[in-house]
């Protein structure tokens, strides 16, 4: 279902929530002709998963009333509670507008320090295949030394991968040169330089929600304006999406079409189309995070998300690919994949931030890709029997959790049935498990709190142990809220 103009309300414009739209997303949670409390209940429920936008106008309680089949009294006293709790404000002659309580933040858990015992499943990225690594790093090792006497500096790549990376494409069915390519320190870098060349502070740019974490802490430090559009258990709407590029204008989209961080869900391939479409009509660039696109479970793995757009319709599509999820997160290789200009922009940029990358791992990171079939073909059979353990464990541990089996990537996106993720994070913690609550991953504060990301990527008998210290923090109680302050802290 869709809400008719859920965007953020980014300048003095107002923009609403439809009544409709939202009357058939709340009738959805609350049950047909709902009471107030239920309604109200809904509402809630629906501004917490992230499906309806924060600081925006409800609609008016008459045109609300009869797009729900109760009386007005209902949704005034729905209204009334709603203020009570912290979730709506009204303002004189302007509406009401939902809103946060205050103190309802997003909360990261402190990383402990390293030799404790913990389990980190904060990070969704399995180890690498040790014997191919070793063997990539043993052939690599042999190349150095024709590298040996020149400076090192490569700020576009070295050009053999490069080339790979293009033919990589070429071959997935995106025809690519490979001056097309940037290779980056990690898909982040790729992420950050890309939105920092084509976005300025106050820039609007359409999120999914929830979204990777990282992705948008940059968007935040750039000073971006954040159009956030719902990923349910339904997947993306591709009407609401468009309607989004419409209203807001934004100048950027940043997407994950394939395996969802942290929902797992793969955008069919006629919603794609759509999406290229719309924003080929507004002139908003897209940038696509294909870092997951390899880690396809249940599903073939999907072609680039630009190689849909027609014939000349792909200059404002820029890819953002890594060799972290397939291959391991300790070889910082990444790359962007654009127009030959852009490349060249990109990479003036990037020699401000780091010159250039490692030449070791980048002949690590040829060799692989050399590898690159064999070493999936080992590697998903692997993480497709950890995904299908984990959920057997959940299913007998947590019986009331519910989750969609994503049919790919990393992590299960578990509801917890009510909003504890947090003081759920901060139990584990003690108990020697590190995960994040849905609240990171949400493009407004304090969403998403009856969500944890649960990754599978630890082997089975480690998951059994989270899942075992998960329950036992559950049995002892989620205590009181507060993070420990001063401790760094990330996911990934």
């Amino acid at each position: 279902m869709a809400v008719d103009g859920v965007v953020r309300s980014m300048d003095s414009r107002a923009r609403g929530l439809g009544s409709r739209r939202l009357a058939d997303l709340v009738t959805g949670v609350a049950g047909q002709r709902p009471g107030y409390r239920a309604l109200a209940q809904g509402v809630r429920t629906l501004l917490l998963d992230g499906r309806i936008a924060l600081h925006v106008r409800l609609p008016a309680e008459r045109e609300f009333a009869a797009a729900l089949g109760v009386s007005r009294a209902t949704v005034t006293a729905a209204y009334d509670l709603l203020r009570e709790s912290g979730y709506a404000r009204s303002r004189r002659g302007a509406g009401t507008w939902t809103e946060l309580p205050d103190g309802v933040r997003p909360t990261s858990v402190a990383t402990p320090a390293a030799g404790e015992g913990v389990i980190d499943l904060a990070i969704a990225a399995p180890g690498a295949v040790a014997d191919e690594l070793t063997a990539a790093y043993a052939a690599a090792a042999a190349d150095v030394a024709r590298h040996a006497e020149t400076s090192g500096y490569h700020p576009y790549g070295l050009p053999e991968l490069r080339a790979a990376i293009a033919e990589r494409y070429t071959r997935r069915g995106l025809p690519t040169l490979p001056d097309q390519i940037l290779v980056t320190t990690g898909a982040q870098q790729a992420v950050s330089l890309t939105l920092t060349l084509l976005g300025r502070p106050g820039d609007r740019i359409v999120v999914e929600n929830p979204s990777y974490a990282n992705a948008l802490a940059v968007i935040g430090q750039l000073g971006l304006r954040t159009a956030p559009v719902p990923v349910t258990e339904d997947g993306w709407d591709a009407e609401l999406f468009a309607t989004t590029l419409r209203q807001a204008a934004p100048r950027l989209a940043y997407l994950i079409p394939d395996f969802q961080n942290p929902t797992g869900r793969l955008m069919p391939t006629e919603q794609r189309q759509r999406l290229i479409a719309a924003a080929r009509a507004t002139g908003t660039w897209l940038v696509v995070d294909e870092t997951i696109a390899d880690i396809a479970l249940d599903a073939p793995t999907p072609p680039p998300f630009a190689s849909l757009a027609a014939q000349g319709g792909g200059e404002q599509i820029v890819t953002v690919g890594s060799l972290s999820k397939g291959h391991w997160s300790g070889l910082r290789v990444g790359w962007v994949r654009a127009g030959t200009r852009l490349i060249t922009e990109l990479t003036t940029l990037r020699v401000t931030a780091d010159m250039s990358g490692s030449v070791l791992d980048q002949l690590v990171a040829g060799r692989l890709l050399d590898r690159e079939a064999e070493i999936l073909r080992r590697r998903l059979p692997v993480l497709r029997a950890q995904r299908d353990h984990l959920a057997g464990a959940l299913s007998r541990e947590f019986p009331d959790w519910r989750w969609q089996l994503p049919p790919g990537g990393m992590s299960l996106w578990v509801d917890l049935g009510r909003p504890v993720a947090s003081a759920l994070a901060r139990a584990a913690l003690r108990h020697g498990v590190r995960i994040e609550g849905g609240s990171r991953f949400g493009a407004d504060p304090g969403t998403f709190e009856h969500r944890l990301r649960f990754p599978y990527t630890q082997p089975v008998e480690v998951a059994d142990e989270a899942v075992r210290r998960i329950a036992a923090a559950l049995d002892g109680g989620l205590g009181a809220a507060g993070d420990e302050p001063g401790r760094p802290h990330w996911v990934a």
